[in-house]
């Protein structure tokens, strides 16, 4: 590692094979907890290259636990997270009610790094038991048309990365890893990144992999539509602007609307609220919204028939009732 280091400190960036035989060996358990410090907070300074990102995520599923599930036509819904905005769990609330509008989802996600809840903090919370078994995870899909892959679970090779993430309570390039790298592979995503650049490499990455996609950004700097104010779309034939009104909201969200407590507890009783049809009017529309998207992502219906249908499943409680489905076995 300390050649890398020297390399990159030249000004050097790696290649794609390079950035891959260093993941790699991060993975296997190659270098000291100092060492991936420094090459984490090189990453501080200098952007991830294309290059770079793509060789990582490459490792990362080769390293992966494998599971084969009926995925072709399920989506991913997650965000990079490292907005530093705390939110309260609006894509996790998306899984549910795209999944109750009866659509597949394989949502993969992780304990909350630099936010106090991360889908995994809110799961557990909710009672959802976490699971690498490959039959229980395909059949809660078949009957719920969900389930979720715990990240450690999946990547074990990245518990010391883990640990060393957790504390420095920063965002870090592994941010922009967790989204590339569900092992199940399902054919669609809907991802929220923080920023332009990111956003544009996730862009060519999909484009790559073949899946549908849509990546949103919303321009105040947050890793998913929050209808605070004008949201960059990007998919597979789209790339533009979209306003909270093009959102069906008529007027832009406050940004103390959508917070997501100060606490796991308190992040749990928002989400809870909101699945059970008692979030605030700005909670449901931020989940409906991306909810939208996600379905229209799916299906390529438009977004007002799209809105439609997420909306009728969390006022109708069948999204609720899938959820205490998949909860209870």
């Amino acid at each position: 590692m300390k050649a890398i280091l020297e390399y990159l400190l030249s000004g050097e960036q790696l290649s794609e094979m390079q950035a891959y035989e260093v993941m790699r060996s991060i993975g296997e358990g190659d270098y000291s907890a100092e060492h991936i410090s420094a090459f984490i907070a090189h990453y501080w300074h200098k952007p991830v290259s294309t290059e770079e990102l793509s060789g990582f995520r490459n490792a990362l599923l080769d390293l992966a636990i494998p599971v084969k599930l009926d995925s072709e036509k399920a989506i991913d819904l997650c965000g990079t997270g490292g907005d530093g905005k705390n939110t309260f769990n609006i894509s996790t609330l998306t899984a549910i009610i795209v999944a109750g509008a009866g659509y597949r989802v394989v949502k993969h996600g992780n304990y909350g790094v630099t936010s106090i809840s991360g889908s995994s903090n809110v799961l557990e919370a909710m009672g959802y038991r976490f699971s690498k078994d490959e039959k229980e995870l395909s059949d809660q899909l078949k009957s719920c048309n969900m389930t979720f892959l715990h990240a450690p679970l999946f990547h074990p090779a990245l518990k010391e990365v883990g640990a060393i993430r957790r504390n420095l309570g920063l965002k870090t390039f592994f941010n922009m890893l967790g989204p590339l790298v569900n092992p199940a592979k399902p054919g669609y995503q809907l991802v929220g990144v923080y920023n332009l650049q990111v956003a544009r490499q996730y862009q060519y990455l999909l484009q790559q992999s073949g899946r549908q996609f849509t990546i949103v950004h919303s321009l105040d700097g947050y890793d998913e539509i929050t209808l605070t104010g004008d949201t960059r779309v990007i998919s597979n034939d789209y790339d533009g602007i979209m306003t909270p009104k093009q959102m069906l909201v008529s007027e832009p969200l406050k940004p103390e609307e959508i917070f997501g407590g100060d606490t796991i507890e308190e992040a749990a009783d928002i989400f809870r609220k909101v699945l059970n049809g008692k979030g605030t009017d700005a909670q449901n529309a931020v989940v409906l919204a991306n909810s939208a998207m996600a379905i229209k992502t799916l299906t390529n219906k438009e977004l007002k028939e799209s809105y439609a249908e997420a909306k009728e499943a969390l006022m109708s409680d069948a999204a609720q009732k899938n959820f205490n489905l998949l909860i209870n076995g």
